[in-house]
């Protein structure tokens, strides 16, 4: 009776880490953070959620992402940037809010290379007239590459229904 219990409480904790997993997204998927980027159309219709880290895959030297103001971001305002992440490729992991990261090289930004989020609404990019700010990420240098979220969510739904499966008939046996 006792190993019966045990085996429905891991079942139970197995589900909560499921639903608690975060997602991964890289910026641009293959193509990168880079020049000729349309991130507007890449952030339309993903869910980002409190937990998920973008990954803005470029070269040191060529690019760089700041975190910026929504009226910095319209106006590719480089100069009062709240973080500034200089080395690529670069993860950030994301908080509630909207969330406006532009490169600060050159004329990068006017030429597109800008990428605003919402986080919790369930739209990729934040509505015009919201007048947040993003809180401070926290950069980190990914061990490599990183697949896009939508996949990686996917596979983790059936490995999970199946070990779900198997600690249930084990629980019921």
């Amino acid at each position: 009776m006792a190993s019966r219990s045990a085996l429905i409480a891991l079942l139970v904790v197995v589900s909560c880490a499921a639903a608690a997993s975060a997602a991964t997204f890289t910026v641009g998927e293959t193509q990168g953070w880079t020049l000729g980027g349309d991130y507007d159309t890449w952030a339309r219709g993903k869910n980002f959620s409190v937990g998920d880290t973008l990954v803005f895959n470029f070269s040191t030297g060529n690019h760089d992402v700041l975190v910026v103001s929504k009226s910095d971001y319209d106006n590719c305002n480089t100069g009062s940037a709240m973080n500034s992440i200089q080395t690529g490729p670069a993860t950030v992991t994301l908080s509630s809010g909207d969330h406006y990261y532009i490169c600060g090289i050159g004329t990068h930004c006017s030429n597109g290379m800008k990428l605003a989020v919402n986080v919790g609404s369930g739209s990729g990019s934040p509505s015009p007239s919201t007048p947040s700010a993003p809180g401070t990420p926290t950069p980190t240098t990914p061990a490599g590459p990183s697949p896009s979220a939508a996949p990686a969510r996917r596979a983790a739904g059936p490995a999970l229904a199946v070990a779900a499966g198997v600690l249930l008939k084990l629980a019921l046996l």
